[in-house]
C-alpha cells in the first residue's frame, strides 16, 4: 500500500473505525455479560488487523483476514447456539456495533485486491462476507429487526465485494497490457537490431573485400580502409550491446522490418503535410550521421507517434513544427538529441483515453535512459519533447584498452 491515495484512504478509514469504537463503547454495545467482553476482544483484534494491514504481505494479509473473519463468524454462531439452547437468556447486551463490521468491510475490500491467489486468498472474501451478514443472528431470534439488519449487511457487503473484484480485474488487465506493451517494444528493438546488424556486417564485408582487392596495387590505401572497418565494427558492437541488453528478457523470433532513423523523418513530415491540409515544417540542427542506431530509431519513433496523435486528436490544427537538434549538455558536455513536435490545434481531452501510444513511447525512450514529456504549450496546442542521450563513442575506449 505504497500509493499516496491508498494510504490516505487507509488513514481515513482508521479514523472512522476509532470514532465508531468510541461510539459503540458509549452506546453500551459492550455490556456486563461475559459474551460482551469476548465481543470487545474480537472487535479490538479486527481493528488491529486493519491498523497493521499496510505492512502485511500478500500471503500474510490473506491469512490474517481469514483468522479475523473466522473469529467474528465463530463468535456469532456460538452466541446463536446458546440462544437456541437457552431461549430468552440475555447472553449478549447487543450484537450490533459499527467498529467490527467497518473493519471487516475494509478487509473485504483490500483482500481481493492485494491478497495472494492461494487458498487463503480465495477463502477470505466469502468468509468475511458471511461474518458481516450473519452477525445479526447473534440476537438469537429471527425477528424483523434482525432480518432488516441482515438485508442491509447483504447489500452493503456485496457492493464492497463487487468493487474489490472489479478493482482486481482492472489491475490485472493493466498489468497484462503493460506486459504486452513492453514485449511489443522489445520486439520492435529486435527487428531494428536484425536490420542494423545486417547493414553493418554487409558494409564491413564489402570494405574488407575492397581492401583485399587493392592490397597489392595500392597498399597505401589499406590503413584508411582498416580504420573504416574498425569504426563500423566498434559502432555495431556498441549499439548491439545496448539493444541486446534491452532484449534480454524477450522471447520469440523477431520479424524483419526496415530500419528507420533520422533520415526517414523527412519522409514522415512530408507525408504528414500531404494528408489532412496542415502545414508541417522540419528544423534540423547538428550532425546525425554517427548516432547510435537505438537513438536514431527512437527519435524516428517519437516523431512518428507524435504526428499520429496530432492527426487523431489535434482538432483544427493548421501548423506542425518538428525540431530535431543535437547538442552537448551544459554540465558534463555529454551529447544528446532533442526531438520536439508541436501543433497549434485546440486543447485535447486527455482523461480516460487509454494513452497506450504515449505509454509505449515512454517505455521506448526509457530503455535508452532518455526523458519524454507531453502537454499543452504556451499559446495553445500540444507538444511532445524527448531528450535522448548519445553514449560516448566506443572506439576511444577500445583503443585505450588495447594500449
Amino acid at each position: 500500500m505504497g500509493r499516496p491515495l491508498a494510504r490516505a484512504g487507509w488513514l481515513l478509514w482508521l479514523a472512522v473505525l476509532g470514532t465508531a469504537l468510541v461510539f459503540d463503547y458509549r452506546s453500551d454495545r459492550f455490556g456486563p455479560y461475559d459474551a460482551d467482553l469476548i465481543k470487545l476482544g474480537v472487535v479490538l483484534a479486527v481493528v488491529a488487523v486493519v491498523a497493521v494491514s499496510p505492512w502485511l504481505g500478500a500471503r500474510a494479509l490473506s491469512a490474517v483476514a481469514c483468522a479475523a473473519g473466522a473469529a467474528s463468524l465463530g463468535f456469532t454462531l456460538a452466541v446463536y447456539g446458546l440462544h437456541l439452547a437457552v431461549p430468552g437468556f440475555p447472553f449478549l447486551n447487543s450484537p450490533y456495533g459499527f467498529a467490527e463490521p467497518g473493519a471487516l468491510v475494509w478487509l473485504l475490500l483490500i483482500v481481493p485486491v492485494r491478497g495472494r491467489r492461494e487458498w487463503t486468498g480465495w477463502i477470505a472474501p466469502p468468509l468475511l462476507w458471511t461474518a458481516i451478514v450473519l452477525r445479526p443472528l447473534a440476537l438469537g431470534t429471527g425477528g424483523g429487526n434482525a432480518i432488516a439488519m441482515i438485508t442491509l449487511f447483504v447489500f452493503g457487503s456485496t457492493a464492497v465485494l463487487g468493487i474489490a473484484v472489479t478493482w482486481r480485474l482492472i489491475m490485472t488487465e493493466q498489468r497484462r497490457q503493460s506486459s504486452m506493451l513492453r514485449l511489443e517494444q522489445r520486439n520492435e528493438f529486435a527487428r531494428d537490431l536484425h536490420d542494423f546488424v545486417a547493414h553493418h556486417v554487409t558494409g564491413i564485408v564489402v570494405q574488407a573485400q575492397g581492401a583485399l582487392a587493392i592490397a597489392e596495387r595500392r597498399p597505401e590505401l589499406i590503413p584508411p580502409a582498416l580504420e573504416r572497418i574498425e569504426q563500423a565494427g566498434t559502432e555495431a558492437l556498441t549499439s548491439m550491446r545496448h539493444m541486446v541488453g534491452m532484449l534480454r528478457d524477450t522471447e520469440g523470433r523477431p520479424a524483419l522490418a526496415p530500419l528507420a532513423g533520422i533520415g526517414e523523418i523527412d519522409a514522415l513530415v512530408e507525408g504528414f503535410a500531404g494528408v489532412g491540409g496542415a502545414r508541417a515544417r522540419l528544423d534540423r540542427e547538428g550532425a546525425f550521421d554517427d548516432l547510435p542506431v537505438e537513438v536514431a530509431t527512437t527519435a524516428h519513433r517519437v516523431v512518428m507517434e507524435s504526428l499520429t496523435n496530432i492527426r487523431k486528436h489535434a482538432h483544427g490544427c493548421t501548423e506542425v513544427t518538428v525540431r530535431v537538434a543535437r547538442s552537448a549538455g551544459p554540465e558534463d558536455g555529454a551529447d544528446s538529441v532533442t526531438v520536439r513536435v508541436t501543433d497549434n490545434g485546440r486543447p485535447r481531452h486527455t482523461g480516460g483515453g487509454g494513452g497506450f501510444g504515449l505509454r509505449g513511447l515512454a517505455e521506448r525512450v526509457a530503455l535508452i535512459s532518455g526523458r519524454i514529456q507531453a502537454g499543452p504549450v504556451t499559446g495553445g496546442g500540444w507538444g511532445v519533447e524527448a531528450t535522448l542521450p548519445v553514449a560516448p563513442a566506443l572506439p576511444h575506449r577500445l583503443a585505450g584498452a588495447a594500449r
